[in-house]
């Protein structure tokens, strides 16, 4: 179960850290779907430090099995907030936050059973 965690949790720290680097230098395609949702723009700084500190997270999860559960609790609360944020603004282009929140959950099972 462990070398699953690992391939999962790398796997979404990846995309975690990518989503946050995007963020955090202002990405066109990321504000203008923030603007689409009515995130104010000042929160931008703090989704992006949360991206990252998950991302930080479920690695260090490797050699610390409570911090990867904690982190992919987390990550798995930032993007359930992110979907009933796309939802409440009826936009229906959720695929991606979907796939981020089950890679989240299966990191959790995966790391709890791994101990």
């Amino acid at each position: 179960m462990f070398i699953g965690y690992a391939v999962v949790a790398a796997l979404l720290a990846l995309a975690l850290s990518a989503s946050a680097f995007l963020t955090f230098t202002r990405n066109p395609q990321i504000v203008g779907s923030m603007t689409k949702l009515d995130v104010p723009d000042s929160w931008l700084p703090r989704l992006a430090s949360l991206k990252a500190a998950g991302a930080l997270g479920l690695l260090a999860g490797l050699a610390v099995p409570a911090l990867g559960g904690a982190a992919a609790i987390g990550v798995a609360l930032y993007f359930i907030g992110a979907l009933i944020t796309h939802l409440r603004a009826k936009d229906y282009a959720v695929a991606p936050v979907v796939v981020i929140t089950l890679l989240a959950i299966a990191a959790l099972v995966l790391r709890s059973a791994s101990t």
